[in-house]
């Protein structure tokens, strides 16, 4: 008898000892990007120009205007910080003067962690910039968001300062 249930331990053991170092596989594809964003990934190109002038309520407009259109959080975080509070601020002020103009917040990740816990990391970061927005008087119906977790990060690298750059919210205009 207890030479089948050392046997039945052992094979446990071995089978959890083979497994133990399988990662899940990345997504064979992503979602698509918001409708009307490059989806947060940066191509170089600010659309809103005509003529050499920026069209008032158009991206280019809103990069020109506001601080920064990302805020940064620190490790395993959601709170927003003063800095943050402050790029929002100039956030709100271009958007309650563009009353037709909706975006979308996409919510990342650093590479550290489980995809899922990410994706849920990157929801509640996305959130936390909407619900700072709303308490500035955006209206909530003109914001929608997307968690990206750690699939499109803006710096590449398994360091601090890649990780530092990639733990952000993002206020997305539409080209």
């Amino acid at each position: 008898m207890k030479t089948s249930r050392i046997q039945i331990a052992l094979l446990a053991t071995a089978a959890l000892a083979m497994t133990a170092g399988c990662a899940k596989k990345a997504p064979e594809q992503l979602p698509p990007p918001p409708a009307g964003t490059d989806g947060g990934m940066d191509t170089g190109t600010d659309t809103g120009n005509v003529g050499g002038g920026i069209v008032p309520g158009s991206r280019a407009d809103f990069l020109q205007k506001v601080t920064s259109d990302r805020i940064l959080f620190e490790t395993d975080s959601y709170s927003v910080d003063g800095q943050g509070r402050a790029t929002l601020d100039s956030q709100a002020q271009w958007l309650m003067a563009n009353p037709s103009v909706s975006v979308t917040i996409e919510g990342h990740a650093d590479e550290r962690g489980t995809r899922e816990y990410n994706l849920g990391l990157g929801e509640r970061r996305a959130n936390a910039a909407k619900n700072y927005l709303a308490s500035r008087g955006v209206p909530a119906n003109r914001m929608t968001t997307v968690s990206w977790g750690k699939e499109r990060p803006a710096a590449e690298g398994s360091n601090e300062s890649a990780w530092a750059q990639n733990r952000r919210a993002v206020t997305v205009v539409p080209n």
